[in-house]
Order: structure tokens, then C-alpha cells, then sequence
């Protein structure tokens, strides 16, 4: 008996191994579809996002079927923002931080300060795009109650991608 446990435990991890390198090149794949001015999905889906999550899942093809996908896109303006603050353009304390009476660029044209200088979204060109997927699916091998773990796992990939620049990217305003 323990050591049919240990044999499906590994078979749940090289199928989750195996599932995660898969849906890596699926994102891949959609992303760069997706990079081009007027991008063309298989999918009747009225915005772009909700095209790319049909084609990620037809890429997918029959794995993950009984699961659920998250996506979540961001874009910002350049590779350098990504997870980052919008850029300080005078720290008048010179403490690294904005504080009140600082000026910034506002990358993601809202007005304000923020610590994620990203928009929700595809964005438009130029724009670097980041994709963040999780695929939450049953295990192979129901040994997850045997085990006192859920029946269900993720697995996740991330990917940044710029768009082709197939107009001007909005150049950033500083705001003080």
C-alpha cells in the first residue's frame, strides 16, 4: 500500500509537470497571436481578452477540460514597469519614495500615484502585455482525500509579450 502511494503521488506530480510546461506553451502561443494590431481567434467573444481565453483553451486542447482557468493581463508601458511603481521624476526629499508634491510619470493615465504602474487589460502598441494564468483541474489520481489534500491542484504560468507597434504608444504625462 505505500508503496502504490508513493508510485500515484509521482504520477500526480509528472502529470502536473507535464500540464504546467503545456500551458506555458499555450500562453506563449496566444500571446503572440494576440500581440498584432487586429489579432484573429476562432472565438465569437466580443472583447480581445475573452478571445485569447478561448484560444488558450482550445491550445489547451482536451487537458484541463473539467478545470477553470483565471486569467489576469495587465499592460504597462515598457518591460522596466512591470510589477514596479510608477517612475519618480523629483523626489524632493530624496527618500526614494513619492511622498505629497513629488512629480511622476503617469504611465497608466489615471491621475494618480501607484505602487503597480499597470492598466487592467490588453492595452494597445507598443504596450508590454503580462498574462497570468491559473488552471485550477481535478488531480489525474484521485489520491487527494487518501492523503488529507483537496482532489483539485493549479498550476500557473506567466508570460510578457510588447505588442507590435502598429500605431504610436501614448507617451506617459508627468504629473506633479
Amino acid at each position: 500500500m505505500p508503496l502504490c502511494i508513493v508510485l500515484l503521488g509521482f504520477l500526480d506530480l509528472g502529470y502536473r509537470s507535464y500540464l504546467r510546461s503545456v500551458l506555458q506553451g499555450a500562453l506563449n502561443d496566444v500571446a503572440r497571436a494576440a500581440s498584432v494590431e487586429s489579432p484573429e481567434f476562432d472565438s465569437d467573444a466580443d472583447t480581445l481578452e475573452e478571445r485569447v481565453q478561448a484560444a488558450l483553451i482550445e491550445k489547451m486542447g482536451g487537458l484541463g477540460r473539467k478545470g477553470s482557468y483565471e486569467i489576469e493581463t495587465k499592460n504597462y508601458y515598457n518591460f522596466a514597469g512591470v510589477g514596479k511603481p510608477e517612475r519618480l521624476i523629483t523626489d524632493k526629499n530624496k527618500n526614494g519614495n513619492y511622498d505629497e508634491g513629488d512629480c511622476w510619470q503617469d504611465t497608466n493615465p489615471n491621475g494618480s500615484f501607484d505602487t503597480d504602474s499597470g492598466s487592467e487589460g490588453i492595452g494597445g502598441a507598443s504596450d508590454v502585455v503580462f498574462y497570468d494564468v491559473t488552471l485550477t483541474t481535478p488531480r489525474i489520481v484521485p489520491i487527494g482525500s487518501l492523503l488529507g489534500i483537496s482532489d483539485d491542484f493549479q498550476v500557473n504560468a506567466k508570460t510578457a509579450i510588447r505588442s507590435q507597434p502598429y500605431a504610436d504608444q501614448q507617451q506617459p504625462e508627468v504629473k506633479c
